[in-house]
Formats: structure tokens, C-alpha cells, sequence
């Protein structure tokens, strides 16, 4: 059994999801959004690194899965969103936590069964895939959708290498 943190980064607002995993079987433990105010891009940096770091302390996650960058039209904004992405992960690894990362691709197949879905179409496979009473908000059902993906490939790792998950995530020989 792992706690997963599933986080969407964002340099505006940064979606959180926390999963337990225990084979197939995935369980909600909760899920949230980092919403930065208007102000510098160091200090919305700050606020993604210092509420991850107290995410991570209240909850005990085993392990982070992270969506990488989605590179748009815009430079900036994916600029932006490397450096909030950055924020998360520096976090993580700061609290001992390994980190995986997943292309938005990869988590919507994951999810939905097609690359190319949309976000509504997570939303409402998360709430399904979780039993969850209603649809989440959207960055924090991509940031369970994260969670979902890894526990997906973990599991499908371990049925073809034969080996089982120890608590803190790692694959280790039956």
C-alpha cells in the first residue's frame, strides 16, 4: 500500500490529489488547489514550494507522480509553468519523496483510454475511477488523474516483473 501525491503544476494555480493505492484497488484521501494571488512569479514560487512542503508533512505521501510540461504556443507561459513545476518538485525531493513524472498524453490514456481527451472527459473518469460523490475541480482532478496514471504503471510493472511494492513505493523481489 502507497500514498501517492498526484500534483498538476501551475504558475496561477497548482493542483494537488492524494490516493492510496493497494494493488488495483485506488481510494480517495483528498485533493485541493494551490491558488497563487497576483503578485511576483518568486513569491507565487514560494507559496507552490512552501504549501507542497506542508502537504507532505500532514499526509506522509510514499512517493510524488508530477505532469511534465505541456509546451503551448506561448514560451512565457511554459517558462513559467517550468519553474511552478520546479517549485513542486524541489519540495518533494526535500522531504525524501521519489519523484515520477508523466506527459499530459500519457495521464489523459491513462485515465480516459485516449490521449487526446478532454478535461471534462478526466473529470468525470476520476470521480467514476475514485467514487467520489461529485466531479472535482478541474486542476485538482488532473493532479488525481496524475496520481491514477502512476498507479496504473506501477502496477502493470510489477504484474510483468513478477515483484510486489514495498510501503514506500519501491519495487522490490517477492
Amino acid at each position: 500500500m502507497s500514498i501517492i501525491l498526484g500534483i498538476d503544476p501551475g504558475s496561477r494555480i497548482c493542483g494537488y490529489g492524494l490516493i492510496r493505492a493497494r494493488g488495483n484497488k485506488l481510494e480517495y484521501v483528498g485533493s485541493g488547489l494551490i491558488k497563487m494571488k497576483s503578485q511576483p512569479l518568486a513569491q507565487r514560487l514560494q507559496t507552490i514550494f512552501t504549501d507542497i512542503n506542508d502537504l507532505i508533512e500532514e499526509n506522509r505521501p510514499d512517493l510524488a507522480a508530477v505532469e511534465e510540461v505541456f509546451m503551448g504556443k506561448n514560451a512565457s507561459s511554459a517558462l513559467k509553468l517550468g519553474q511552478a513545476r520546479g517549485a513542486a518538485i524541489v519540495a518533494c525531493m526535500a522531504n525524501g519523496l521519489e519523484v515520477h513524472e508523466y506527459s499530459a498524453r500519457k495521464v489523459k490514456q491513462a485515465i480516459v483510454g485516449k490521449g487526446g481527451a478532454d478535461k471534462k472527459q478526466v473529470q468525470q473518469m476520476v470521480k467514476s475511477v475514485l467514487g467520489l460523490s461529485r466531479v472535482p475541480p478541474e486542476d485538482a482532478a488532473d493532479a488525481l488523474a496524475v496520481a491514477v496514471c502512476h498507479a496504473n504503471m506501477e502496477n502493470t510493472l510489477v504484474r510483468m516483473a513478477g515483484v510486489k511494492s514495498s510501503r514506500r513505493g519501491r519495487l522490490v523481489a517477492k
